[in-house]
């Protein structure tokens, strides 16, 4: 069946993972996508060739140098064709690129414009990921190590996304909103909310620090349960006992796993490799 968005024409200039991630996730629901790098074209290529592989499948790349007058000429026609234009830069790198918003505004009324920036409190300050996940406290100070994922990025380009849909489907109802700003570091402030909250900070329900919720040691490596609901809780305390701790760590853990499988409880093992 074709996509929701088939008919609709994306252009994209953002690198590295949300502007690509946010780009494949509007590709996959039908729209064409464009995506213009420079000539030294996108770190993801070579940070994660695969990836960049999979996530520019039936996408258009082009390589324009939008710096001089033919490369900047080659994008403004390619945006009189355009529903949505997806972007990565600092505000004032658009302006020196010629891509302003009143310019935008006045020769492309209909193009909805998705901005990534760092953060939408100080969109022209350098950041990343990491730094983003510092700053929103992600990362324990105590005992800092580096993320396992880029969770910012990620959930920014969902953020992207998700703006680009509300966009398209507002015009198309008669709205005259056009633009949206996604934060990098806003989506990292997002995502600690649990633990801004204190959820999962010291001593929070799901911090670890009560028994329906934490990691245990078996007799051979690690597992992660979660019989958060009342109904688990009680089933667990009836199959564990009263002093969980002590007890998983007497069995190894396909031991707990058969336990669990058998009695319907949330346990999951921590394995070097993710399940698929």
């Amino acid at each position: 069946m074709p996509g929701p968005l088939q008919g609709f024409t994306v252009v994209t200039l953002a690198l590295n993972v949300p502007g690509p991630v946010a780009a494949a996730s509007l590709r996959d629901d039908g729209a064409r996508v464009v995506k213009v790098e420079p000539p030294a074209g996108d770190p993801l290529s070579w940070m994660a060739p695969a990836w960049y592989a999979e996530l520019h499948r039936d996408v258009d790349v082009r390589t324009l140098h939008l710096k001089t007058p033919e490369g900047l000429t080659e994008l403004l026609n390619v945006l009189a064709d355009a529903d949505v234009l997806l972007t990565s830069f600092r505000p004032s790198a658009l302006g020196r690129l010629g891509l302003g918003p009143d310019m935008l505004s006045a020769h492309y009324p209909r193009l909805c414009r998705v901005q990534v920036v760092g953060d939408s409190r100080a969109p022209e300050e350098p950041g990343h990921d990491l730094t983003y996940q510092v700053m929103a406290g992600l990362v324990d100070p105590a005992a800092p190590v580096m993320p396992r994922t880029l969770l910012a990025d990620m959930l920014g380009s969902r953020e992207a996304y998700a703006a680009a849909l509300a966009l398209l489907l507002g015009r198309e109802r008669g709205s005259a909103e056009r633009v949206r700003v996604v934060g990098l570091g806003d989506a990292a402030r997002f995502a600690a909310l649990p633990f801004t909250v204190g959820l999962t900070a010291g001593g929070g329900v799901l911090s670890g620090a009560q028994d329906i919720y934490r990691l245990y040691r078996t007799a051979d490596g690690w597992v992660a349960a979660a019989p958060l609901e009342a109904r688990f809780a009680q089933r667990w305390a009836e199959v564990i006992g009263p002093d969980a701790v002590a007890t998983i760590a007497t069995r190894p853990t396909a031991h707990w796993l058969a336990v669990a499988r058998a009695n319907d409880l949330p346990v999951v093992e921590l394995a070097a490799k993710p399940s698929s």
